[in-house]
């Protein structure tokens, strides 16, 4: 056997399915990052007493230290997206995926605070931040998933080579 291949298996549809998550996302976030820049001259969406997006992407919750929560959408998908390419997905060694897994991790966590927000402290909801939301919990599903079904070659060959497999 040779001890010093390097491969990594990666189930076939995680790399596609976690690209094509962030390349609608990534639009979606630029969207309202231009939304933002634009004073939000555009936004296609109702404004009743629940679903009001110029409520929520115009509120004080909607950016933190400065920066608005649009570009921070932006930055994790493009970050993502990065992370998520076949190349990124099939490179050995567990840095890469533990950073993957922590960004998807921090991308629902943001989420979850936003959804917080919109639900019970300005009781009003965005469908494009909706959007983003949902696509930053499949992000972490379809990269928890397949980072748990990835086999890395390396580790096994040196786990069986060290006896400790």
């Amino acid at each position: 056997m040779d001890r010093t291949r390097s491969e990594v298996r990666v189930p076939r549809w995680v790399p596609p399915a976690s690209l094509v998550v962030c390349a609608i996302g990534l639009l979606d976030a630029a969207y309202l990052t231009f939304e933002h820049y634009t004073q939000s001259a555009t936004l296609a969406c109702s404004e009743t007493a629940t679903i009001n997006c110029l409520k929520v992407t115009t509120s004080t919750y909607a950016d933190v230290f400065g920066i608005p929560f649009a570009v921070l959408g932006l930055v994790f998908f493009v970050g993502m997206g990065a992370l998520c390419l076949p190349a990124a997905w099939r490179r050995p060694g567990g840095l890469l995926r533990l950073v993957r897994v922590a960004g998807a991790v921090v991308g629902v966590l943001v989420a979850l605070y936003l959804v917080w927000v919109e639900l019970f402290r300005l009781n009003a909801i965005c469908l494009y931040c909706t959007g983003v939301h949902i696509l930053t919990f499949v992000l972490f599903v379809v990269v928890a998933v397949g980072s748990a079904a990835t086999v890395d070659e390396s580790l096994a060959v040196s786990q069986e080579y060290d006896g400790s497999a």
